[in-house]
């Protein structure tokens, strides 16, 4: 048997209406006989409920009041409603709940009826006398014993053996997998950050939207940075790490590049929000005359506008289907205490209540340090850090401990007791082999379970596929014994966020073909003459790994410093049939080489190095703007069609007509030139749409030799490596022209990844020792 209640009127005979609500979900019979104990513990001392209508009591939202009819004392004698005093009342917008049995101390009032699930179809009239399914169930209280019309406010039922699993003031949804009337309110996760920056706050909310979207919900992320500038795209990678490029063209902070490889979706450039877009926005809207004259204050104008930018960015879809998402995980950049931050955070502690309690959640990240000299785990560090947190207005719901080795159970206690939070609210998070390991930890130490009961989530207890697929890719990780080395020739080798997208993507593809990645960053500057007269050792010890590496990688970037270094590199991969990459410069200068020692003209060069060339192979785009440096360029995603079929990039992307990636320079190949390179051998196998833009060029008579004008590792994710980066890793390997000939399919044993044979994850996961 089963009770629905859903929102809206349903007719019941001679004009009564039955207003409808969500569904209540079935007992147990084991536990239905113990309903009477349960239910009366529930309700307390004062307001018992008798447990003998077989049934628990039943809380439905308050229904709309007929016109004209207060909610005062005044409207509830008017309705023929008893008066409760202050302290019986229930919670605002819920009605009270009651028992259907006559006598219980909480037993209806007259104008309150119950209604048997077996006695009425929606459609029917309401049996004279039936108020409970249970035999003996005593007579039915006047308002439905006559047969006289139903009451105008929400209908309270309780039946046998039918109720909702949660405390009777609890809203709940419908277990996941089972019928949902309609979708829940969006629920909001921030993540906070306290003791240092770049503690691991990205990684911590990708893992925790990863954990969520594999219990079947979909997931979105806003990356909130609270410095002025309106975009990261005039950064300099060792400001703030590389800037990631959406697909609408969008320049924005890394850790929207950690949000779309382990949530697999596709952002925009309003997820990233920085103050001053909000300034800017404010502002804007102040010259319009939106604020009709009102003095424009940090309090409530800014908070309001960061708000309201949150709830609108939060419902745009991004995935493929194109729906809703249910969960924003919001990072907040920087740590709790910055100055440039405070106006968020006073918008957060407003939101919360807007958002209600039931919808909002914060999990603050922080740091357990462990001094040398003592050896001991110190929190004091997290307990300065929560205490400041909350004199703003937030208490953490969850506080992420890092740490660099595992925490002991008794550091766990010690913030629990200090942090004003229950021991499973403490979660420690240690430094590990690989980021794929984060989910699994926060998994293991019960984090679904917690935002189930927390955030009123309709899951599972228990992870699903994609989560196991995690798992399988981290023990893959951690086990592999082959090595394949690639040397990155770049300028920003001093940091290794600078090239975070073009590791994740080498990663991803040694992963796939059971490698173990060894990148070896190399400093351009340093394979120059110059260096060698400079400082002799460091040219040699640049040459040595460059020599000894399986394959070459020359990544984008911008300026003529390290150029000649990377013109080296790509020499040597030429013409000692070394495996190469080269990405968008590095394409560039690919060609550059080329023109120089193959078609002999010595003066090649792009007018981005060399304004005056008489060879100009590169030149600037004729759209590129010179005085403005802020979004100029040729951003975002845009379609690339490959020329011919004899292609090795093309049969990598599965033999497709074209390819869509994402874009970012202001220089291209002058295609008044490309003739001359075709005849001797070096193709341009792809272009734009247009068929003026040279995008994809490949050399002849070569195991791999390959440049693109496109960033193929904004597009990489673990279980989707991208094909180029893909190609380079299996040419390094030896692998490549067996890949080809299988079809481009990996071996049956790379289970979690999309392009093996058998992806299926209830495959058992094999180890090898050669793997």
């Amino acid at each position: 048997m089963v009770l629905l209640l859903l929102r809206g009127a349903a007719p019941l005979a001679g004009g009564q209406q039955l207003l409808l609500a969500r569904p209540l979900q079935p007992q147990p019979a084991a536990q239905a006989a113990q309903h009477g104990s349960g239910a009366a513990a529930a309700l307390g001392p004062s307001r018992r409920c008798c447990g003998t209508a077989g049934g628990r009591c039943a809380l439905l939202p308050r229904a709309p009041l007929p016109p004209g009819k207060g909610r005062g004392r005044a409207g509830r004698a008017e309705r023929g409603e008893r008066h409760l005093p202050r302290r019986g009342r229930p919670r605002r917008g819920w009605s009270r709940p009651v028992c259907a049995q006559r006598g219980c101390l909480r037993s209806p009032a007259p104008a309150r009826v119950s209604v048997p699930v077996a006695g009425a179809a929606l459609g029917g009239a309401v049996p004279a006398g039936a108020v409970s399914p249970r035999a003996g169930a005593g007579p039915a209280p006047p308002a439905v014993r006559s047969g006289s019309a139903l009451p105008r406010r929400a209908l309270l039922l309780c039946a046998a053996g039918l109720w909702s699993e949660q405390p009777p003031l609890t809203p709940t949804f419908p277990a996941q997998g089972r019928c949902v009337c309609a979708d829940f309110p969006m629920k909001y996760i921030l993540v906070t950050g306290g003791v240092i920056s770049g503690i691991g706050k990205g990684i911590i909310a990708s893992s925790i939207g990863t954990i969520l979207k594999s219990c079947g919900l979909r997931v979105t992320a806003i990356k909130i940075d609270p410095y002025i500038n309106i975009d990261a795209g005039t950064f300099s990678p060792y400001e703030h790490g590389e800037v990631f490029v959406l697909n609408d063209g969008g320049e924005v902070d890394l850790d929207l590049g950690n949000y779309e490889r382990f949530l697999d979706i596709n952002l925009y450039k309003d997820n990233n929000i920085t103050t001053g877009k909000i300034y800017q926005h404010v502002i804007n809207k102040e010259r319009h005359g939106d604020y009709l004259g009102k003095t424009v204050q940090v309090v409530p104008h800014i908070t309001d506008a960061v708000q309201e930018w949150v709830m609108n960015q939060a419902k745009v879809p991004v995935d493929d289907d194109k729906k809703e998402p249910q969960i924003c995980v919001i990072e907040l950049g920087g740590t709790i205490g910055d100055i440039e931050g405070m106006p968020f955070v006073e918008a957060f502690r407003q939101f919360q209540f807007k958002a209600k309690r039931e919808n909002f959640c914060n999990i603050h990240v922080s740091l357990v340090p462990q001094p040398n000299a003592t050896g001991e785990q110190k929190t004091k560090p997290t307990q300065n850090s929560v205490r400041a947190l909350r004199g703003l207005g937030l208490s953490p719901d969850l506080i992420v401990c890092r740490s660099a080795k595992p925490i002991e159970m008794a550091v766990k206690e010690k913030i629990s007791m200090f942090c004003h939070v229950e021991p499973e609210q403490v979660i420690f998070i240690h430094d590990v082999s690989s980021t794929y390991r984060v989910p699994i930890l926060l998994e293991e130490q019960g984090i679904i379970k917690y935002f189930k009961q927390r955030l009123n989530l309709p899951i599972d207890d228990q992870p699903s596929d994609l989560l196991m697929k995690w798992k399988k890719m981290a023990c893959r990780y951690e086990r592999l014994l082959k090595v394949c080395s690639i040397a990155l020739v770049g300028k920003y080798t001093k940091l290794s966020d600078c090239y975070a997208s073009v590791f994740k993507a080498l990663e991803h593809s040694a992963l796939a073909i059971n490698y173990k990645l060894d990148l070896m960053y190399i400093d351009s500057t340093e394979l120059e003459r110059t260096t060698e007269a400079e400082n002799s050792v460091k040219y040699h010890q640049a040459w040595h790994k460059l020599c000894k590496a399986d394959g070459i990688l020359v990544p984008g970037g911008f300026g003529i410093r390290g150029t000649e270094g990377k013109l080296q590199a790509i020499s040597w991969a030429r013409t000692k049939k070394k495996p190469f990459l080269g990405v968008c410069l590095g394409m560039q200068l690919a060609v550059v080489e080329f023109a120089r020692n193959c078609l002999n003209w010595e003066d090649a060069n792009s007018t981005e190095f060399d304004p005056d060339t008489k060879n100009p192979v590169v030149i600037d785009m004729p759209e590129h703007n010179p005085g403005d440096m802020g979004g100029t360029m040729r951003l975002g995603k845009r379609r690339t069609v490959f020329k011919t079929e004899n292609s090795v990039l093309r049969k990598l992307y599965g033999d497709e007509m074209f390819v869509e990636e994402r874009h970012r320079h202001r220089y291209e190949v002058n295609p008044e030139l490309t003739h001359c390179f075709e005849e001797k051998g070096l193709k341009f196998v792809g272009h734009d749409t247009e068929g003026n833009r040279m995008e994809i060029i490949e050399l002849e008579n070569h195991p791999y030799f390959v440049g693109v004008q496109f960033h193929p590792e904004f597009s990489s994710r673990p279980m989707k490596p991208s094909p180029p980066y893909l190609g380079l890793l299996l040419a390094a390997t030896g692998t490549l022209n067996a890949y080809l000939q299988r079809g481009c399919k990996l071996s049956p044993s790379d289970s979690y990844s999309d392009l093996s044979d058998d992806s299926s994850p209830e495959k058992e996961f094999p180890y090898s020792d050669t793997s």
